[in-house]
């Protein structure tokens, strides 16, 4: 849960909005602390700037060792991971595919981040299609054809994300999406993988 506990008029600039809200883990959705965030919406078209300080419940070194289960289960398949559609239409996915639904939800947020304006924001709705590259660094690739959702206008925003991860390193995103798309995106720095995606809360409490 989130609130709203100041917006700011700054001539000339924009509306910073002062917030405090309550995280939660996309998987299980325990509790994952709490957070005070600043978030600035420029009057000319550009992202919003945020600010964000956080308490988490889990300590760093519990995130990491997330991460790293993550990069070694995808790390041992035997084969490259493919799907679509994840999750299923009745919000089902399967076991096999839940690592690069993780990374999905990490990877889509820079995007979220990147288009949400005051009065529109964005949720990841579906993996469309995703694609592993095997490759002979320590690196992990994929990629992946997304829906957004888009509020409040509810329509489907399509986009297509190339995600390369190693643990410790910043998750490193490009992107191209639809109508009103600039043309390919550098999202790189946006967070390392599962722990980025049990806090893609914070990325979306950012999008009032």
């Amino acid at each position: 849960m989130g609130r709203i506990f100041q917006v700011q008029d700054i001539p000339d600039l924009g509306h910073k909005y002062y917030l405090q809200f309550s995280t939660e883990d996309y998987r299980t959705g325990e509790d994952a602390g709490s957070c005070l965030a600043t978030v600035l919406y420029p009057k000319k078209k550009s992202p919003p700037v945020v600010t964000i300080k956080c308490s988490h419940t889990k300590d760093q070194n519990e995130i990491q060792e997330e991460d790293n289960r993550l990069y070694q289960r995808i790390r041992h398949q035997t084969k490259p991971i493919t799907g679509s559609n994840i999750p299923d239409s009745h919000g089902n996915i399967e076991p096999a595919l839940e690592p690069a639904w993780a990374l999905a939800v990490a990877g889509s947020s820079s995007i979220m981040w990147e288009k949400s304006a005051e009065d529109l924001g964005y949720f990841l709705a579906q993996v469309k299609s995703v694609k592993q590259w095997m490759r002979r660094d320590d690196f992990i690739e994929f990629d992946y054809t997304v829906l957004l959702h888009e509020m409040p206008t509810q329509e489907m925003l399509s986009c297509h994300l190339r995600l390369t991860w190693l643990p410790g390193r910043p998750l490193k995103v490009k992107h191209f999406c639809g109508s009103g798309s600039r043309g390919p995106e550098d999202g790189s720095g946006m967070g390392s993988g599962s722990g980025a995606a049990a806090r893609l809360a914070e990325e979306r409490a950012a999008n009032f």
